[in-house]
């Protein structure tokens, strides 16, 4: 009873849910018929209107409708519309935008699976969408464009606004207004704005120049940003494989994905094997994500293909996209602090305390002056008496005091210094974009100057990466051309599987018969082209008559990819592997002999690895194909998740092809110049050993006259095996390393860098970026490299080549050496003004100079005297000396014997200039005052010159190729000119005749044939003034000689108070 009591329970519960859902279809059917009629009636209309306006497509960007049919309809295909291929139907993006954020599966299956959406948005997952302008352009204006919205870059407005920030900038604009308050008040407003109109014009030229200059390096870092964030993707589009602009991609693109690459945009996984995905610059999290077409189909834009390989379907770009939303919220920030102007930062701050101590002196001197009754007017009256000068001019002669001081803490700080640093960094990249290299990181640029060793990668850097086969080998017979007609059908089979289906590379036949256009990596192109054209294999026809299982993807770690596929003819199934010769020869345990059959490998082994190894010596890359039929029950689980274990071993050797790669034409010269720059070279290469040494020796990289000793090349376990010991013994000896893994690069790049080396690392895979990441200098390759191994690296090397990176070392060098030479310049101006503001304000209790012609100092020696130094080029000189290395010294000793030379000399001349100047010239105080000033202000345009170099005792050679640094000496020549003869009242000077021109201009020239003499001094190694006491000795020195020389009776503008009658 209770047995048919439950059966009779479970049919009515059967009926009832039968009925359910029947109950259920009639109410989808009136759902989706109401839908068919509500989508027609709107189709009409939109249909009327847009041939009465004769328009294109009318939609609103984001409220748009959806085209959806259940997946029972969609996979019977009942009452389907059709629609026009090249049209593209409206899609709601924001249900395909959460379906893919979300990872909504339910979602996924009500839009009818992948396929069902690939037929809605018009997609042929085999041939992609139409490649006609017309098509791609109305899916960019349907769904939009894959671009996100910037944060708007910072305008002028924004550097002047900075610049106005800095302190002593600020103290200036309150003087200038006190002082233009109190000029009108006492000399009314046609004569008193002078001083304080001037120093307001003054300060506004530094600001504006400074924050013109800020802005102009800001517009040319955003766009080396743009450039850099314009990744190529491969598309497939009318069956072809095309390579495109990242921004280009549009919703309905079938994007190929490999290891390595940026996965675009949002997607769908259409096909592809053991998909694995770093989600980590989305979610935070160091986990990778297994993608396929059941469980997680999902892939988000930004993320990184950390193994495998795939095609997607596109279905959201831009800012539907969560990375478009969040990187349209981050603006770039050019601003980067380098290791260098840190350091410069530090020094400028230095100078600047003790440019404030100079300062405070002069204020307490000039003040102590003034209130004690020690200063006199222009008609040589006493200034101050105690109780009798009103408060007006007491306050008015405090403030000129105060102006000065504060014009002398503006002339010592070297604020161009950081100056120095932007403008030589951004010119040296915008020269080096044009030399095939993009820098990422500016630090890069100086770092680079430093390096002391590279490990260079082979393939692609020393050689052109143009893969030709040019040997074949099948067993112990060398098979010539039309291989086709030589080798067994048998054996001739398994290679068309063996290459066709273990391959990441595609082969497009053009209807118009022509040659077929294959794409992939330069390897995977070569062994394709040999294949089709003198194999007979048809791609198409192996991949319909075949079904992948299993794929092992190739990695530099392993060296090999493998598959196991199922023939559908006789359903046997078959694996086979492909990669480096002697890791597939000792995969297997027989080979195939020209007859057909099979033999053991017993006996030739050593035979076959002779074959390799002289392949190998002849600087071929060796790839290997090998064999072996399994049963059902040898595809064995490998773990829960029932990933397949691929046969490893008994395999059956096929062959091997020798593949030639070249070496670049400019490879050996480039070597041969970082060598004789002290800087060597290592080759860390996963060929094999004689490969390898084959390819080192050519490329000068390894001695072809010497002995290669076993210590200069190693095999990669070899490497790895030794003690931590051994290996800090032997780093140093390495030229070459064969055979080698990721991890083993980075192994060396740790040991050189515990040497002390400044290390730099070329790299073009995934698996490279630790090294990128642990280098000092990570070079990555534009054209090879994958999107991780660029995001890893500090500067792209555009065209692969080793001769560029030969050229990024001598741009590192340029820019150091165009620091130190600003350096030198700046710190003899600063050296000079503050021993002679001092001297004079304790002698003479008046500064020799006003601020506006400080002023104009600090204007041309920061800003034009920057742009003329930091612009000069590399010269064939800086890669003929040794490496700077990690602790050199900002400022050498030979810069401190030029600059101290110079120094003195303005010094002596200036002074005597201050004191004795109107006897010796029988001038009045005012013509005495403007030639210290245009004295001084021209010695700083000789010395110029001389800080072109600081070592060579030709300073002008070359200078004819520098049209920039002429142009900046002549300008502020002729500014100068213009300064002293037209601007008298704005720069409180004094025309002056011809000869007292010549008198200027001899007495600078003179700075010419003192720096030729000077270069003469041998200086010691050991950094000179390396100690404060020996800068307090020299200081004082220089003081007590000053202290001798009895003040005159002329009197000198003091500050901007120094108004003519």
């Amino acid at each position: 009873m209770t047995g048919s009591h439950n059966l009779d329970k479970a049919c009515n519960t059967l009926v009832h849910n039968l009925s359910a859902v029947i109950r259920a279809q009639k109410r989808w059917r009136m759902a989706i018929c109401s839908i068919r009629f509500m989508v027609s009636l709107a189709r009409l209309i939109i249909s009327k209107r847009n041939s009465c306006q004769n328009s294109g497509i009318f939609k609103p960007h984001f409220l748009t409708t959806l085209d959806i049919e259940p997946s029972s309809s969609f996979h019977h295909g009942e009452n389907q519309t059709v629609v026009p291929c090249s049209f593209v139907p409206c899609k709601d993006q924001t249900a395909l935008t959460e379906m893919v954020k979300e990872k909504d599966l339910l979602a996924l299956r009500n839009f009818g699976g992948v396929q069902g959406i690939a037929t809605t948005l018009k997609t042929d997952p085999e041939n992609g969408i139409h490649s006609h302008d017309q098509e791609v352009s109305r899916r960019r204006e349907m769904f939009g464009a894959n671009t996100y919205r910037k944060l708007p870059p910072k305008g002028l407005l924004f550097f002047v606004v900075d610049a106005f920030k800095d302190t002593t900038i600020l103290i200036l604009l309150v003087c200038a207004a006190l002082s233009l308050g109190f000029g009108i008040k006492e000399h009314g407003a046609k004569e008193g704005w002078y001083e304080g109109g001037s120093i307001f014009v003054a300060v506004f030229l530094v600001v504006v120049v400074s924050a013109l200059s800020n802005f102009r390096q800001g517009r040319q870092f955003d766009k080396l940003s743009k450039l850099s964030k314009d990744i190529k993707v491969d598309v497939l589009r009318d069956g072809r494989r095309l390579k495109i602009s990242i921004f280009d991609v549009v919703v309905g693109d079938v994007v190929f994905l490999n290891m390595g690459d940026q996965v675009p945009a949002d997607g769908l996984f259409l096909n592809g094997h053991s998909l694995q995905i770093d989600e980590s610059s989305m979610t935070g999290e160091s986990d990778h994500v297994e993608v396929d077409s059941t469980e997680n189909p999902f892939l988000f834009s930004g993320s990184k293909v950390s193994d495998g390989y795939a095609q997607m379907l596109v279905t959201s770009v831009g800012m539907n996209t969560a990375w478009g939303e969040m990187m349209s919220s981050i603006t770039g920030d050019s601003s980067e602090i380098t290791p260098l102007q840190a350091r410069l930062n530090k020094l400028t701050s230095s100078i600047g305390k003790i440019g404030l101590a100079v300062a405070f002196l002069v204020l307490l001197v000039l003040l102590i002056r003034y209130f004690t009754g020690n200063t006199e007017d222009s008609n040589g009256m006493r200034e101050y008496y105690a109780g009798q000068t009103s408060l007006d001019d007491v306050f008015n002669a405090v403030l000129r005091i105060v102006s000065a001081a504060v014009t002398i803490v503006v002339v010592a700080i070297p604020e161009g210094l950081p100056l120095a640093v932007t403008l030589t960094l951004a010119y040296s990249m915008k020269r080096m974009m044009a030399d095939q290299a993009m820098v990422r990181k500016l630090s890069a640029c100086e770092t680079m100057g430093s390096a002391t060793i590279i490990c260079t990668d082979k393939t692609g850097t020393l050689t052109l990466n143009e893969m030709k086969k040019t040997k074949f080998w099948l067993g112990q017979e060398s098979i010539e051309d039309d291989s086709s007609n030589v080798i067994p059908p048998n054996v001739l089979t398994l290679f068309h599987q063996g290459v066709g289906l273990n391959t990441t590379g595609t082969i497009y036949k053009p209807a118009s018969g022509s040659e077929p256009e294959i794409s992939g990596s330069p390897t995977e192109k070569a062994i394709l082209s040999w294949a089709v054209s003198q194999l007979g294999m048809d791609m198409e026809k192996l991949k319909q008559g075949s079904t992948l299982l299993h794929v092992d993807t190739f990695n530099s770690e392993k060296k090999r990819s493998g598959v196991a596929i199922r023939k559908k003819a006789d359903n046997t199934i078959h694996v086979h592997w492909k990669g480096a010769a002697e890791l597939i020869l000792a995969m297997c345990s027989s080979y195939y002999e020209t007859s057909g059959s099979t033999k053991s490998l017993d006996k030739d082994r050593d035979k076959i690895e002779k074959i390799i190894q002289g392949m190998a010596a002849s600087s071929l890359r060796c790839i290997a194909f090998a064999h072996k039929q399994i049963s059902e029950e040898e595809m064995e689980c490998h773990n829960a998740e029932r990933t397949l274990q691929l046969k490893e071993n008994d395999l059956t050797w096929l062959g091997v092809v020798g593949l030639k790669d070249p070496c670049r034409p400019g490879a050996k010269k480039a070597v041969e110049t970082c060598r004789n720059a002290g800087v060597e070279v290592i080759m860390i290469t996963g060929d094999n050993v004689f490969t390898a040494k084959a390819i080192a020796t050519e490329c000068s990289i390894l001695d072809p006259n010497q002995q290669v000793s076993g210590e200069q090349v190693v095999n990669g376990v070899e490497f790895r095996n030794y003690t931590h010991e051994e290996r800090m013994e032997k780093v140093e000896k390495i030229r070459v390393m064969a055979r080698s893994s990721p991890f083993d690069k980075l192994l060396m790049v740790q040991c050189l860098k515990q040497k002390g080396h400044v290390v730099a690392v070329t790299g073009d895979g995934t698996n490279d970026a630790p090294a990128l990441k642990e280098a000092d200098i990570g070079l990555s390759m534009g054209i090879q490299g994958t999107e991780v191994a660029k995001e890893s690296s500090d500067i792209i090397i555009l065209d692969d080549n080793f001769a560029s990176v030969a050229t990024v070392l001598r741009w590192g060098r340029c820019v150091y050496n165009n620091i130190q030479k600003f350096i030198q310049f700046q710190l003899t101006v600063n050296v000079a003004a503050l021993v002679i503001n001092f001297v004079a304000a304790v002698s003479a209790g008046e500064v020799p100079l006003t601020a506006v012609q400080l002023l104009w100092v600090n204007l041309i020696m920061d800003t034009l005297g920057a742009l003329a130094l930091a612009t000069e080029r590399p010269t064939d000189e800086l890669m003929q000396r040794s490496p700077v290395g990690r602790t050199e010294p900002l400022i050498t000793s030979i810069m401190w014997r030029n600059l101290l030379a110079q120094a003195l000399f303005q010094i002596s001349v200036l002074l005597t200039l201050q004191f004795k100047g109107e006897s010796l010239f029988n001038v009045s105080g005012e013509i005495n005052d403007t030639l210290i000033f245009n004295t001084f202000v021209l010695c700083q345009v000789f010395n110029e010159f001389n800080s072109r170099s600081m070592e060579k005792k030709n300073v002008f050679k070359g200078l004819h190729k520098n049209r920039l640094f002429i142009g900046i000496v002549g300008i502020t020549i002729m500014l100068q000119a213009i300064m002293v003869e037209f601007l008298n009242k704005f720069a409180d000077t004094e025309r002056l005749n011809g000869l007292q021109w010549g008198v200027c201009i001899a007495i600078a020239s003179v700075s010419w044939p003192l720096g030729w003499i000077v270069k003469f001094i041998p200086v010691s190694d050991k950094l000179f003034l390396n100690c404060p006491k020996s800068a307090k000795v020299m200081f004082l020195r220089i003081m007590r000689l000053f202290n001798r020389i009895k003040p005159s009776s002329s009197r000198l503008g003091i500050g901007c108070g120094n108004a003519r009658p």
